[in-house]
């Protein structure tokens, strides 16, 4: 059977999880790395203060961010000029590399300041691999779905850092429950890393065989650097109100996912093992409503769903978290995520597929990458602006606040967007209608 036939008899269920499992390892790493902020700090960056050693953790988990938009235009570029199968295969090699970095570095006790400057290296190359991992994925999904269902596939995109949300949150509370919290703070916290170096292998050799979609094999021209950087600059004001779709899934899944468990025990005083069992609750979650609102999208459109779940999070996402906070307990975090969970999943569920279909298709991993990237500027650094918002203002509810206003952001960018003729026309996707 030759590889051209091959390709086209592939189940889309073997492409999809092909394609995603890379995404898998770039959200695992994130995840852990913000599950386990508090012992980081410990280990890399000791201060007399707490609050001082847990933010340079936080700053460092956000740092990454920083790269993103550097990946995204590097590495975007690479994949709109060489392919979809390898750009995925490089980002995947820089991911396992940064992951190596923190799981292997002895602590600031052992060797000093080159501690935290080596984590913070890996951090930044992992915040360079990232910046085209999402949009590589999107893209790839989007061009391989079948007619009619591209907002079903664009949704495991998303899917895929669920299951790596629910698999490090899974991993956290047995060993929470198998070790003490002193040891879990002193090495403990590594055995996640070490696991995410152990699957790199098994990844590597589910995306060797990753195929080349038809629609970037058929295009006749691939730009090239120079003509990418112009059709950016072209497209600049798609890809700020690309920015502004972006931030509210950005802010609301670091805030329902990474952040919890920090919230949970520090802020909320819940036992270790209450929040993470919360994240595995809200992992699972998402991981349901995902595709459930990618096919809806499908069939209703991409637009009611996104101003319907930004108006809803804008009036209640501060409420929920001050009824959470008047009186914290196991029960009520639970069903304060979980309904974060389904604002979250339902909006991310249309805006993937959303994004993909407005970038212009030459450049479209590109463009789709630089909207995400930057948009994590503002979303990414939700940890950190969480802890400094309660620390600053005495109000344990912040967050709250801080996602609704991100809500904010995208439903202002999807009027914009619909609004706009141009837009119209760049959701248009080889003559298929807008969405």
């Amino acid at each position: 059977m030759t590889s051209d036939t091959k390709s086209r008899t592939e189940s889309p269920l073997r492409s999809v999880f092909r394609v995603v499992s890379g995404n898998f390892l770039e959200m695992y790493d994130f995840t852990v790395y913000a599950y386990y902020a508090s012992a980081i700090a410990h280990t890399f960056f000791p201060a007399e203060n707490e609050f001082v050693s847990l933010l340079l953790a936080l700053s460092v988990f956000d740092a990454c961010f920083v790269m993103r938009p550097i990946g995204a235009l590097v590495l975007g570029a690479y994949v709109d000029r060489h392919g979809r199968r390898k750009g995925l295969i490089l980002s995947l090699t820089l991911m396992a590399v940064g992951t190596a970095c923190v799981a292997f570095v002895p602590g600031y006790a052992t060797i000093g300041l080159a501690a935290p400057v080596i984590v913070l290296f890996g951090r930044l190359l992992q915040g360079f691999s990232a910046g085209v991992e999402l949009g590589g994925v999107s893209v790839y999904l989007a061009e391989i779905a079948t007619p009619g269902k591209r907002g079903f596939f664009c949704s495991w995109q998303s899917g895929s850092q669920q299951v790596a949300v629910i698999f490090a949150a899974s991993l956290g509370v047995l060993l929470n429950q198998t070790l003490p919290p002193s040891d879990v703070t002193a090495w403990g916290w590594r055995i996640p890393f070490l696991v995410g170096c152990l699957i790199v292998p098994f990844l590597f050799l589910i995306c060797r065989t990753l195929r080349e979609t038809d629609e970037f094999a058929a295009r006749k021209h691939h730009p090239r650097m120079g003509e990418i950087m112009m059709s950016m600059l072209q497209n600049a004001g798609l890809i700020v109100a690309g920015m502004g779709l972006v931030v509210m899934t950005t802010a609301s899944f670091y805030l329902i996912t990474t952040y919890t468990p920090t919230f949970g025990k520090n802020v909320l005083h819940l036992s270790s093992i209450d929040s993470l069992i919360v994240t595995v609750c809200v992992g699972i979650s998402n991981l349901i409503w995902l595709p459930i609102s990618g096919a809806v999208s499908d069939r209703v459109g991409r637009r009611p769903i996104l101003l319907i779940f930004t108006v809803l999070t804008i009036l209640t996402s501060y409420p929920a978290m001050q009824w959470l906070v008047a009186a914290p307990s196991f029960e009520r975090l639970l069903l304060v995520q979980l309904w974060l969970s389904v604002l979250y999943a339902w909006y991310n569920g249309a805006m993937v597929v959303a994004l993909t279909e407005l970038m212009p298709a030459h450049v479209r991993t590109t463009g789709f990458s630089m909207a995400y990237s930057l948009a994590t500027l503002v979303g990414g650094f939700t940890p950190a602006i969480s802890t400094s918002l309660i620390h600053f203002t005495g109000d344990k509810a912040a967050p709250g606040a801080w996602m609704g206003a991100a809500a904010l952001c995208g439903a202002i960018a999807t009027l914009v967007l619909y609004r706009s003729r141009e837009a119209r026309n760049g959701y248009r996707w080889q003559g298929v209608p807008e969405q």
